[in-house]
């Protein structure tokens, strides 16, 4: 899914705040466990996605996601949330030495990270062009970012996410040669490792087998949206601004 137009480079320093969205989502933390009204993953329907509406649903607990099936976006919150303890990554002997070999770039090639995780030969793959644009937009105000892996001056893996205050939301990831995309988290923990990590939130929406064997454990919604309010007042990472 190439992109023709050149895009402008993410601004230098704190995000651009942009326009309130119109939209409101409902207050998670509402829900009261036992009633008729049972959580669900899919909280919400519709909407749009400008960068506006997009921060609004992070800062309240949900994330958007498209499926076929319908032509309404969809917005989700999982009951049982995937998150990274920064202390918990777990890093194989094999895994070091891929970090030894391998370079971590910052938002040096956000268009060709995104590009490659949208690859519509991808299994399950889910991100059409308009989350692709809509998440370059976010790039363009400084919301979004790319973590890179180079080898021999070549991008052969990474991951992108978005950043607010002490949230890094994870979206996709990639990799050309084995461990790259591993290596990339292993960059992303290292960048967020600062002195506000223990309050720091790397959300990976649902766990994996696959996420599970690096570090990545399941949390009760409720207890997400408590994290989450924490880590929101919290500054940047020194490497996203």
């Amino acid at each position: 899914m190439p992109f023709e137009k050149a895009r402008p480079s993410p601004p230098q320093g704190p995000p651009i705040e942009p326009p309130l969205s119109p939209w409101m989502f409902p207050d998670l933390r509402a829900h009261t466990p036992g009633t008729r009204d049972e959580p669900d993953d899919l909280v919400a329907m519709g909407a749009d996605l400008e960068p506006g509406t997009l921060l609004a649903a992070y800062r309240s607990g949900l994330f958007p996601m498209p499926e076929s099936s319908t032509e309404q976006m969809l917005w989700w919150s999982p009951v049982t949330r995937g998150v990274l303890p920064l202390g918990n990554l777990k890093v194989s002997r094999s895994l070091r030495q891929s970090v030894s070999r391998m370079e971590i770039r910052v938002d040096t090639a956000f268009d060709e990270v995104i590009d490659a995780c949208a690859d519509p030969g991808r299994e399950s793959g889910w991100i059409d062009c308009n989350i692709a644009e809509a998440y370059t937009r976010l790039h363009q105000l400084g919301w979004a970012h790319s973590v890179e892996t180079w080898q021999d001056d070549e991008l052969v893996g990474g991951l992108y996410g978005v950043a607010v205050g002490g949230l890094f939301a994870g979206e996709s990831m990639f990799h050309r040669v084995r461990d790259a995309s591993k290596v990339a988290l292993v960059g992303l923990v290292d960048l967020l490792f600062d002195e506000h990590a223990d309050l720091r939130l790397v959300d990976v929406q649902w766990q994996t087998p696959h996420l599970a064997s690096l570090g990545v454990v399941e949390v009760p919604r409720p207890t997400y949206l408590a994290r989450l309010e924490k880590a929101l007042d919290l500054p940047l990472p020194r490497a996203f601004t």
